[in-house]
């Protein structure tokens, strides 16, 4: 495929493809259109735990989606970046929360067309849960990728090259959601981990799900990491819009079913009904939803990705490799009480 095919196949320009390091080997070939293709990107968390280095970035305290850490973009421009190198730009459906307006305005090259507002944040589930409503009734057919706006990826053409193989791996398993794994290096208690089940018959790049572990205890993770047979949950995920339903009318029939009657995407900028989020429960999808439907999901393992969530500052300062920080990271450590690291 050459470079013109595939800036129509992806929606996406040359620059987008160089700046992210991919080359086009690097990417599985693929139908000549992706127009069934659709990603909900999530951006209507807190990020509290960041909250002090973001002031100290921005000179204000705002949501770490609308922070640039790194390259001048912000985290959200960073992931509607990464996602239009598999997704076609203007299926790209972002969640926001109604008290952000002051921070998502500001996104450039963020079109309001393609955002839905949350009245306030309720977890999870509800934001998702309604955008794949709205993807449902506008192509019954669709893929969808779910994608928090707040991680990063040291390798985003390995990462895009991932998200390839799990569409490709949601078209074969309508049934089933794939889930995106990340190695695990080390006993994360703070994360959420996958345990891997058997290996699906001619496609030994998909794995069951045997169950997961919400920030286990640190014994827990040691086993777990030195057992080799679980991943981190990067809470990234790819299926068939009617493999999402059925999995949430299953779990969560009475969320889903007062969502469905609410105001859908429709191609403009859309509002859910601040009534309607009085009235439901804050739902978190790890839960509430995935821990109990395993037997509807399936796991890709990523290769060397260099994944992190950015939970914490130490985190983020990690993902800088010696001689390459930025002058915040020493004030950050200055202000902390922390040895400058050199």
């Amino acid at each position: 495929m050459n470079v013109a095919a595939m800036r129509d196949a992806l929606d996406t320009d040359e620059s987008d493809l160089m700046e992210a390091g991919l080359k086009l080997e690097d990417l599985p070939a693929g139908p000549a259109s992706h127009r069934n293709r659709w990603g909900v990107v999530l951006a209507g968390g807190e990020g509290t735990r960041l909250r002090t280095l973001v002031k100290l970035i921005c000179g204000e305290e705002r949501p770490k989606q609308f922070c640039p850490l790194f390259d001048g973009r912000t985290l959200l421009a960073q992931t509607l970046r990464r996602a239009a190198l598999t997704i076609p730009r203007s299926q790209l459906l972002v969640s926001v929360a109604e008290h952000h307006r002051k921070w998502y305005l500001q996104e450039a090259g963020l079109p309001t067309d393609q955002l839905i507002v949350q009245p306030s944040n309720r977890g999870t589930a509800p934001a998702i849960v309604h955008s794949v409503l709205s993807v449902a009734q506008i192509d019954e057919n669709a893929l969808v990728a779910i994608l928090p706006s707040d991680h990063h990826y040291s390798n985003e053409s390995r990462f895009a090259a991932a998200l390839e193989s799990a569409f490709a791996g949601a078209e074969r398993c309508s049934h089933a959601v794939v889930m995106l794994g990340a190695r695990a290096d080390y006993p994360e208690t703070e994360y959420g981990w996958i345990e891997l089940g058997e290996s699906l018959p001619q496609q030994n790049e998909l794995f069951e799900v045997r169950g997961f572990r919400e920030k286990p205890s640190f014994e827990t993770a040691q086993k777990l990491w030195l057992n080799q047979d679980s991943v981190w949950n990067t809470f990234v995920m790819v299926g068939q819009v009617k493999a999402f339903l059925e999995m949430f009318y299953h779990a969560l029939p009475e969320l889903t079913a007062e969502l469905a009657l609410s105001t859908l995407w429709r191609g403009s900028e859309t509002h859910i009904e601040p009534s309607l989020y009085k009235e439901i429960p804050s739902t978190d999808l790890s839960r509430q939803v995935l821990s109990a439907e395993t037997k509807r999901l399936l796991v890709l393992r990523l290769g060397d990705v260099g994944w992190c969530d950015l939970g914490g500052p130490e985190r983020v300062l990690a993902m800088f490799p010696p001689g390459s920080a930025p002058t915040w990271i020493s004030e950050w450590r200055r202000s902390n009480g922390v040895e400058v690291m050199v």
